[in-house]
């Protein structure tokens, strides 16, 4: 649902971001699904989601993966064919791994911390609608919804608050909020945990009917730079979704967030420990799956 699209805008408040293809970005673009924390379990296997299907029934065609960037697939599919034509490179690195180095580069060059990538991953050969239900937790989960689904993949609940960080980056679509900022319940028209300075710039920006290719930072502080602000943010009610304010609106959590929100270098170490163990969910090595020639098809057999 989101790539990072790092926008110009170094102000304060919602970085609206046009999804058209216009407007200016920066030189580094570079794409991960670590933007949408609801997308965090998922961003290793994303090589399934590159794949085409002439018939619609591929993962990039489900409802939740419809609003993925064009442009960000191009840039696996660029490095992919970049490194295949050095010869000695030649079908040994699979588009797992050229994802997984492209995550932690984006991060790196948005003055992230740096570290080493396990590499060996093997690509999946299938591709399918059906697989992506019930696998992305949502932008209106609550905290027991996000550590139950973080938890069925061996994730702790700091490793889920630290990779949630990620949040200090990228895009949503104004879709993912909107019923936090317009008639949220009978009692109040704006979610009572949303800052409500912060809730009147977002329905100025995602006005009613608002077009659909429009986004907006996940960060309002420092969309451009991986820090802890997203941390800092959530302690004032500006967690643009549910998912994220809840992390501290919920009291068993909250601890880590005030930590983290002050603590750059504990962040960042479990952060990199989250992302460590991320990296070795459900992946494929040895014999399973294939070193893909083509990240958009699979291997002739």
């Amino acid at each position: 649902m989101a790539w990072p699209l790092l926008s110009s805008n170094k102000g304060t408040g919602p970085v609206p971001m046009n999804r058209k293809g216009t407007g200016a970005l920066p030189n580094h673009l570079i794409p991960t699904r670590l933007s949408y924390a609801e997308d965090a379990l998922r961003i290793f296997s994303l090589p399934e989601v590159i794949l085409a299907s002439p018939s619609g029934n591929a993962e990039k065609d489900a409802p939740d993966d419809i609003s993925l960037a064009g442009d960000g697939f191009d840039t696996v599919i660029k490095a992919k064919m970049a490194v295949e034509s050095v010869s000695k490179c030649k079908n040994k690195v699979s588009c797992a791994d050229i994802l997984a180095l492209a995550i932690r580069d984006v991060i790196v060059l948005s003055g992230g911390p740096d570290y080493k990538v396990e590499l060996g991953r093997r690509d999946g050969r299938t591709s399918t609608k059906s697989s992506v239900g019930g696998h992305l937790p949502l932008a209106r989960f609550n905290y027991k919804q996000l550590r139950s689904m973080f938890a069925s993949h061996g994730l702790s609940e700091v490793d889920l608050i630290a990779l949630s960080g990620a949040h200090t980056i990228g895009f949503s679509h104004c879709n993912q909020f909107s019923n936090r900022i317009y008639n949220y319940n009978s009692q109040s028209s704006i979610d009572p945990t949303l800052h409500q300075g912060y809730a009147k710039q977002l329905q100025q920006a995602c006005p009613k009917g608002v077009d659909p290719r429009i986004a907006i930072a996940l960060d309002p502080t420092s969309p451009q730079r991986f820090d802890n602000s997203f941390y800092k943010n959530i302690q004032q009610g500006k967690g643009l979704l549910a998912s994220d304010q809840t992390l501290y609106t919920t009291r068993k959590s909250r601890r880590v967030v005030n930590a983290f929100a002050s603590n750059t270098t504990l962040f960042e170490r479990e952060f990199i420990a989250a992302i460590t163990r991320l990296g070795r969910v459900g992946v494929k090595t040895g014999k399973q799956g294939e070193v893909r020639h083509d990240c958009r098809v699979v291997n002739n057999l």
